[in-house]
């Protein structure tokens, strides 16, 4: 039999099926095995919220997104040139996101009559067996049958032999896409090293997928997309809480302060939690607390202890957590809050992705309550983000609160990573000593930067009041006299103001410096954005970029950029959030393009956006 190989240069892979199915670990490995290869990817994970879900429903779909390619990627893809669907709910749930012509790889025992009822398919309906994919390329596999035959020899139970279908699955594609099986071969017998039966079975599985695409005739194309033209270096794949928690790591060290994570678990931020417990060799303590307000309080602890003190969590856990920030802020003493942004509000959708609490983060306490706002845009960039908002914390004795959301830290890209060596150093000093002529300490006299010291309980003659209600300027006494409340609260604020002093100027991501319109945006839409304005560019039309990562304060430079161009357009996935400080702040003009959806917002929705307005 002869066989062709064609060379592709961007494919999009939506694995799909049930939450029992083990979508996510057959993208994960597939990410991995792409990773390996030099080839450049952005993956999408999308869970059901619930943990178990009733099999076969459209609410307990799982899906993975993969995009790879030999050019440069920024988003998971718009539209997948392959859908996996394991079930007819997958396939109904996803078909809307494959494009016309692309290929389905559907299991056939997931279509039965069982399933389509499940699915909520009409009677007699089965979209495998009528004219309705008639615009896609549908492959059907008995991915179950198939399973079950390769693994006849083994003495597990029916059930047991099931969950090896998406390794059936992982190996028809690693056939397809001409890659190798061995680094998910290591990865089973590292996973399963103690388990014969459950290691022996999913290799078999993996090899019996691979040996379908080989042996079957109707498969008569391979395909391989080419190593990415990407900067020199050592690369790793990283999720985005990985690499927060990495960059945390990575502070610790380069401040000299023990980190303590106080913490509750919570969607999508949990993720932190684990990663950091696993690391007690650099002498981090991880302490899950009984809830969100234990957690937070107890970092506060650690922090005026002299610990590099972190909390994480999400939306509803922010709200939790609002009195305890508002008492850092009082307290002036270092702290870094994570919030790893959910939809809202309550509960909301656990799962899903939302830019949902950058007004909680600015404004969700009570009483003036200023307090430094950084945002990361990828998930690599986590880690140099959340490694600034530690710089800034410490050196401006500052809460700092840190936003990153679902897409990012559930999303997956290739990351050039640092040598401890290209790090800069965290300088962090405490107070050691009274200053000549003091008699006692003054915690609340201020250097240039309008920063307290830091003085560390235990340290002869630095004893000191700490607490929640005002204090009297320098010496840190209670205080109710209103002309002192007024001084400190303007003192507070100036304080962060003046960090501007201490960060980069505003650039632009690409674009000339003045023009028709300049696209600004935060967190998570970098992607999205900076593919949408390339194709414009490319086009010839006077569009620009500017990606924030300081949202308090602002760049010094930003309000004169902005005021360069004719339209200024935010995008965000959330109502309108960042355009209502921007208006506020610059007095500008600003158009919101706002997605509420639980999705990310796509490359191709912002160009026809664009374009209509100019």
């Amino acid at each position: 039999m002869t066989r062709k190989e064609e060379l592709l240069q961007d494919v999009v892979i939506k694995f799909a099926g049930d939450s029992g199915d083990g979508m996510q670990l057959t993208g994960s490995q597939f990410m991995n095995n792409t990773a390996l290869l030099g080839i450049d990817l952005a993956t999408f994970p999308d869970f059901p919220a619930e943990i178990r879900a009733p099999q076969g429903t459209l609410p307990g779909v799982s899906g993975f997104q993969l995009r790879f390619s030999s050019d440069k990627v920024y988003t998971p893809g718009d539209e997948c040139d392959v859908l996996v669907a394991m079930n007819a709910a997958a396939l109904k749930t996803n078909l809307r996101s494959l494009k016309r012509g692309g290929r389905i790889i559907a299991n056939t025992d997931g279509f039965d009559a069982k399933n389509l009822r499940l699915a909520n398919y009409p009677d007699g309906v089965n979209p495998l067996d009528n004219d309705s994919l008639s615009g896609f390329e549908v492959i059907k596999i008995d991915v179950t049958k198939l399973t079950r035959e390769a693994l006849k020899e083994f003495t597990m139970g029916t059930k047991e032999k099931d969950r090896a279908k998406n390794m059936f699955i992982l190996g028809f594609l690693y056939w397809m896409y001409n890659r190798d099986m061995i680094n998910t071969i290591s990865f089973l017998k590292e996973k399963f090293g103690k388990k014969d039966d459950i290691l022996n079975s999913n290799i078999k599985a993996l090899q019996a997928g691979y040996n379908f695409g080989d042996t079957t005739e109707t498969f008569t194309t391979r395909y391989k997309v080419d190593k990415a033209k990407m900067e020199p270096g050592m690369y790793r794949s990283i999720m985005g809480n990985q690499a927060l928690a990495y960059g945390l790591i990575a502070a610790s060290e380069k401040s000299g302060l023990p980190l303590f994570l106080g913490s509750y678990p919570i969607t999508p931020a949990s993720d932190i939690l684990h990663e950091l417990s696993r690391y007690k060799n650099f002498g981090i303590r991880t302490f899950q607390a009984e809830d969100e307000i234990a957690g937070i309080t107890a970092a506060i602890g650690a922090s005026y202890g002299g610990s590099l003190a972190v909390t994480t969590t999400s939306g509803p856990g922010l709200a939790l957590k609002a009195e305890a920030v508002g008492l850092a802020v009082m307290l002036e003493i270092p702290l870094i809050i994570c919030n790893i942004q959910r939809g809202g509000p309550s509960t909301g959708l656990p799962t899903k992705t939302e830019q949902s609490d950058l007004l909680q983060a600015y404004y969700g306490r009570n009483g003036e309550c200023p307090m430094p706002v950084i945002s990361a845009s990828t998930p690599s960039d986590c880690f140099d983000a959340v490694f600034e908002a530690v710089r800034i914390s410490v050196q401006h004795m500052t809460p700092v609160l840190f936003l990153s959301d679902g897409y990012i830290a559930n999303g997956a890209e290739p990351w050039r990573f640092p040598k401890s060596a290209d790090l800069a150093e965290i300088n962090v000093s405490f107070k050691k000593a009274l200053d000549e002529g003091e008699t006692k300490l003054r915690p609340y006299l201020r250097d240039e930067k309008l920063v307290r010291s830091w003085a560390i309980p235990g340290t002869p003659r630095l004893e000191h009041r700490i607490g929640g209600l005002e204090k009297e300027d320098i010496t840190g006494n209670v205080s109710y006299d209103s002309e002192n409340h007024e001084h400190m609260v303007k003192t507070r604020e100036a304080k962060v103001e003046k960090i501007a002093d201490y960060i980069p100027e505003q650039k632009l991501d690409s674009g000339p410096d003045s023009g028709d319109i300049l696209v600004l945006g935060w967190g998570s839409t970098y992607g999205a954005i900076r593919s949408a304005v390339t194709e414009l560019q490319d086009q010839g039309l006077s569009v620009s970029h500017a990606h924030l990562r300081y949202i308090r304060p602002f760049p010094k430079n930003l309000g004169n950029i902005l005021r360069n161009f004719k339209q200024v357009l935010v995008p965000e996935i959330n109502n309108g959030q960042l355009i209502k400080i921007i208006r506020d702040k610059y007095l500008v003009d600003a158009k919101g393009y706002n997605k509420i959806k639980g999705v990310p917002i796509t490359k191709t929705e912002l160009v026809s956006f664009l374009r209509n307005m100019l």
